[in-house]
């Protein structure tokens, strides 16, 4: 039975009997010791293998705590919108993609972004039309809460002037009635019930994808938010096999017709992946201002966002799957969302007895200050993303006000109410980076910087707390704390390597930063060239 020694400039172990060593050794998946490199070197005995890292230095397995693997895995294979400054730029981009860009007959593509286009106004659908009048074309925004369609797609869904906004959703249409192109949230599915399922070639190759640059990203395990059926099914059997290369935790669909069969099934648990939990959404995004607000948004008199199922079927579901023993989540962005999300929690618990199933709301992203306390009084997870303040930085104050703004992205004001933070990405939304997930949640800048001293300053947190939220609260938020989230004798060794010290360096050395090797189990799963 092998035993490797791993040695590196810092190891930085999250354990408070031990929080810094020179070496750690590993046997059968897991942590044997840690301490001085003659400590473990003697531990080890005279067979072991030694890997010295030089430089480097070693931190708990990073976790992503909100993500969406299927997702990452369509958006790494089809058109990428990302960055385009126009919608002519993105016109071009759809003429240049490649064939697996389409599914069926349909070309699919993602990643736009009016807020970094001229006017900043929501595209209509006769630039996509003049270029493609009869293959259906299906582009989802940035957040995944928007839909930009052409004439086909509309046509084939059957979408007209006298078609009416679905509950929980919104047709845009123009000054005469008609149809723009634009979809939001619940109104998407009018479209992509119709859409071509990828095939199962399709789904495998994208999910390969999306599992291996994980492992590139330093990435040992990812919660993934809202799996479907098809992909649990599939990594079931991947699991099985010996074939997952990264944890995965993942959350149930909870918001479409394969909750049932989810709730029938129950909670879940193999080698490498577990279903312990279900997701929900309960409004949109900011964005595309489908997030629910108490009063309309600043830059839009009257409108006030969507709620995608009414409150009491998101309380009864709860209910019901907090009976069945799953923790539930439930993605909340606006203030209004964020009182039903918190208040629905606190009360399906107890009626349940269930709050050691530490319930999450999954975004946390605009609350009053008194939601503020009590979901951190309550115990609740604050599932957030530190890079989705950064990108939304830019417009966040035109959607909300200042005074709004005070309970936003509020990651430290969450942490001292009680919340045990859990930090993630929401790839493919934001990039799978932990690394720039470290530094904005350090920083709250831009890569160069900006703004000085950080937007909202206040909120920021220090180097180790950013390290513990992509470590020890993902463990917690997955009950795995007493297996993960520290490197200690016993546990799994599950790590990452990293060119910098995440919580000493300077933050800046964070945006150049590299992983030089990610190891899950024990089993290398990457190693930088």
């Amino acid at each position: 039975m092998e035993t490797t020694v791993y040695v590196a400039r810092r190891i930085r172990t999250l354990d408070a009997g031990r929080p810094e060593a020179e070496a750690l050794a590993v046997r059968q998946g897991r942590v044997l010791t840690v301490g001085t490199k003659a400590e473990v070197l003697a531990a080890a005995g005279a067979g072991a293998r030694v890997v010295d890292f030089g430089d480097a230095v070693v931190v708990p397995g990073l976790v992503d705590a909100h993500a969406h693997l299927a997702g990452l895995g369509r958006s790494l294979t089809v058109a990428r919108l990302e960055g385009a400054g126009s919608v002519d730029e993105v016109v071009r981009r759809l003429v240049e993609a490649p064939s697996t860009s389409f599914q069926g007959d349909w070309l699919i593509g993602k990643g736009w972004d009016q807020n970094g286009w001229p006017g900043k106004s929501f595209p209509g659908r006769a630039e996509l039309d003049a270029r493609f009048p009869r293959t259906p074309v299906y582009l989802t925004r940035v957040d995944h809460h928007a839909a930009w369609v052409n004439g086909e797609a509309l046509r084939r869904a059957g979408i007209t002037r006298e078609t009416p906004d679905p509950a929980g959703g919104r047709i845009l249409k123009d000054a005469k009635g008609e149809p723009t192109g634009v979809l939001v949230d619940n109104a998407m599915d009018l479209v992509t019930r119709g859409v071509s399922p990828p095939t199962d070639e399709q789904l495998a190759a994208r999910l390969s994808a999306a599992l291996e640059r994980c492992a590139r990203e330093g990435l040992t395990g990812v919660h993934d938010a809202g799996m479907d059926l098809r992909t649990f099914r599939l990594l079931q059997a991947w699991d099985m096999a010996g074939r997952l290369p990264v944890r995965v935790y993942a959350m149930a669909d909870g918001q479409g017709e394969e909750r049932r069969t989810y709730l029938e099934l129950g909670t879940y648990g193999g080698r490498m992946l577990e279903m312990k939990s279900v997701k929900f959404l309960l409004d949109g995004a900011l964005g595309s201002r489908g997030a629910a607000l108490h009063e309309s948004y600043s830059d839009a008199p009257g409108e006030t966002g969507l709620l995608l199922m009414e409150p009491e079927e998101l309380e009864a579901r709860a209910l019901a799957f907090m009976q069945r023993g799953f923790q539930v989540c439930i993605h909340a962005i606006g203030d209004r969302a964020n009182t039903l999300v918190v208040d629905t929690l606190i009360r399906a618990s107890a009626a349940t007895g269930t709050k050691a199933l530490r319930h999450r709301v999954e975004h946390a992203q605009i609350l009053r200050p008194e939601d503020i306390q009590k979901l951190g009084e309550a115990g609740l997870v604050a599932s957030v993303q530190p890079t989705h303040a950064t990108s939304d930085m830019g417009w966040a104050e035109a959607r909300l006000g200042a005074e709004r703004l005070k309970g936003a992205y509020a990651w430290r004001s969450l942490k001292e109410a009680g919340a045990v933070l859990a930090l993630g990405s929401d790839f493919p939304i934001e990039n799978p980076d932990a690394l720039a997930g470290l530094y904005a949640a350090r920083t709250r800048q831009d890569a160069a910087g900006k703004p000085e001293g950080g937007w909202l300053p206040r909120e920021r947190l220090t180097g180790q707390e950013a390290l513990e939220g992509f470590t020890v609260g993902p463990a917690w938020a997955s009950f795995a704390e007493e297996r993960r989230g520290r490197l200690a004798e016993g546990l799994d060794a599950d790590f990452t390597v990293l060119s910098v010290d995440p919580v000493s360096d300077e933050a800046k050395a964070l945006v150049d930063a590299t992983v030089v090797a990610t190891v899950v189990a024990g089993r290398e799963v990457h190693r930088a060239p």
